[in-house]
């Protein structure tokens, strides 16, 4: 079962808050972790089958305070609109350019040594 949850940690700084979110998305299940809130004090993690208990538990043993605040299960699959096709989908988000073989590509090779 698919469920979001949003966790508050006691997160003084940068490095407490990337401590908090790698503790997180090691966890199994989690599919993904960000941080909301004005002071980004809230994580809010959405996974298959991850145990809220469990996550909160550890987060308080590595990171410091924290507490359950919601925990709810996710109705359906969001569907993605206007999305390209998958062949011209390149990792950075930029366009995917194919060149044409030159028709002179295909001559001998001026080295004589061979």
């Amino acid at each position: 079962m698919k469920q979001k949850m949003v966790v508050k940690v006691t997160m003084s700084d940068e490095k407490s808050r990337s401590k908090a979110l790698k503790v997180v998305v090691g966890f199994s299940g989690v599919e993904s972790a960000s941080l909301k809130g004005d002071d980004k004090s809230q994580i809010e993690v959405t996974g298959d089958g991850v145990d809220a208990v469990q996550l909160t538990s550890r987060l308080r043993k590595s990171v410091g305070h924290a507490e359950l605040v919601s925990a709810s299960a996710v109705d359906g699959e969001k569907k993605e609109e206007n999305k390209p096709p998958a062949a011209y989908l390149w990792p950075y988000n930029q366009p995917l350019y194919v060149y044409q073989e030159l028709p002179y590509a295909h001559q001998q090779d001026p080295c004589s040594i061979m």
